[in-house]
């Protein structure tokens, strides 16, 4: 799956066509992509920890790695930027596996922490979301944001050896109780990065030493999970990468063609509209209407950059005759109406000096109208259709999606993330014409 993946995505970067306007405005996400494509290709895994100050992310790290890598301090807060250490532990499908220290999240305000938490998503196949308590507000909100993202997440409870075994399993279900529901499945470990033992001085004092990690369960847990996940995770990431930058170019697109949009959609309207009023035959008016609506959707298509083909084709063209049908019928039944009011009209013509011939004026408007009308439905439908594709991420949407659907874990990973599209899609809604 990795190895299709990446090939996918290599011809799919390969083949994305920007303007200058549209490289501007991505570079960030290109960069990133183009990053995560490298890390696919060599299959190296990045590992990150997240957590509030003092929590021990760094001591954690150094007893995974068993050796002092990252810097620690009893003045909390020493990490101010993202670290990145390659652990020396043999991974079967992987080349490498990162451990990326980074900032502690209440040192910076909400929108701070947004960013961080969405630069460790973008950057990170997987997270440690690293506690030594039970569960606060920030760290809550922190959780939230990593779901929202799809980002792979396993808890750690660090300093287990501060409570005895039964307070300990409170601990826990409390953390469990707290959880929201769509986090009810992830896995919480609880480890001592960093324990310590009371030691009784020859003077009578008691002093402290450190006493080596309690890590095998998080490392055993590890280790199983991405010698059995490891690749796809790499390729979820990257997957994900590539679909918000779809989403991003789609959202740009629509934005700058909303205008357009709407100017090349009353000038298709008028020309039907005029067509429609000026011919008297019905089977005319049909063809020319179908044919019209189908060159709207054409230029939409160009407009957006988006081809339309398959299933999305098959259900435009069946719109398309649906509104034909809609304006057939109502003009046969406009016409058949005011057919017989003229042939009263026509008997009465010695009486009203000729006036029946104004009949044909009301036929044209209505005709006009409802031709207006379906042509101005048939774009919003076009376009409406298009921001669908957009939206699903293009080809990298739908390797996600057939990915996801392959392994139940990766599935319940990305099930909050999926869920967010509905929201992400009502928001974009206001970009159509």
């Amino acid at each position: 799956m990795a190895e299709r993946c990446q090939l996918m995505l290599q011809e799919w970067r390969g083949d994305l066509t920007l303007s200058a306007r549209e490289h501007s405005l991505l570079a960030g996400p290109l960069v990133g992509l183009d990053r995560q494509l490298a890390r696919l290709r060599e299959r190296r895994l990045r590992a990150a920890v997240f957590g509030r100050v003092g929590v021990g992310k760094s001591s954690l790290l150094n007893a995974l790695l068993g050796e002092e890598e990252f810097a620690t301090d009893v003045a909390h807060g020493c990490t101010r930027k993202q670290q990145a250490v390659q652990w020396q532990q043999s991974i079967a499908g992987l080349n490498a596996v990162e451990l990326v220290d980074t900032p502690g999240i209440d040192e910076i305000g909400a929108a701070g922490r947004a960013r961080l938490a969405g630069r460790v998503a973008r950057t990170a196949d997987l997270v440690l979301l690293v506690i030594d308590a039970d569960l606060t507000g920030v760290e809550l909100e922190a959780l939230g944001w990593l779901l929202d993202s799809g980002k792979p997440l396993v808890i750690v409870l660090n300093r287990c050896d501060c409570w005895p075994q039964d307070e300990l399993r409170q601990l826990e279900a409390s953390i469990r109780r707290r959880l929201p529901g769509r986090a009810a499945d992830l896995t919480l470990i609880s480890v001592a990065a960093a324990p310590r033992q009371a030691r009784l001085r020859p003077d009578g004092r008691v002093r402290t030493d450190l006493a080596p990690p309690q890590v095998s369960a998080l490392q055993g847990h590890l280790i199983t999970l991405l010698e059995r996940e490891g690749e796809a995770l790499l390729a979820l990431n990257t997957l994900r990468a590539a679909e918000s930058v779809q989403r991003q170019l789609h959202q740009h697109r629509l934005s700058r063609s909303r205008r357009e949009a709407q100017g090349l959609i009353g000038r298709y309207a008028a020309i039907k509209a005029t067509g429609v009023a000026a011919n008297p035959l019905l089977l005319l008016d049909l063809a020319g209407g179908l044919a019209c609506d189908t060159a709207l959707v054409k230029q939409l298509c160009e407009l957006y950059g988006l081809p339309v083909d398959g299933p999305t084709a098959r259900q435009l063209l069946l719109q398309l005759c649906r509104h034909n049908a809609l304006l057939g019928g109502a003009q046969l039944g406009i016409q058949l109406a005011l057919g017989s009011l003229r042939q009263l009209l026509l008997l009465a013509t010695p009486f009203t000096g000729g006036l029946s011939l104004a009949s044909a004026a009301p036929v044209a408007l209505a005709q006009a109208a409802l031709a207006v009308h379906t042509t101005r439905r048939t774009g919003q439908l076009a376009a409406r259709q298009l921001l669908r594709r957009g939206q699903r991420g293009g080809q990298p949407g739908a390797m996600l999606r057939r990915l996801a659907a392959s392994d139940p874990l990766l599935q319940q990973w990305l099930r909050c993330s999926l869920a967010n599209d509905t929201s992400s899609r009502a928001a974009l809604q206001t970009l159509l014409p």
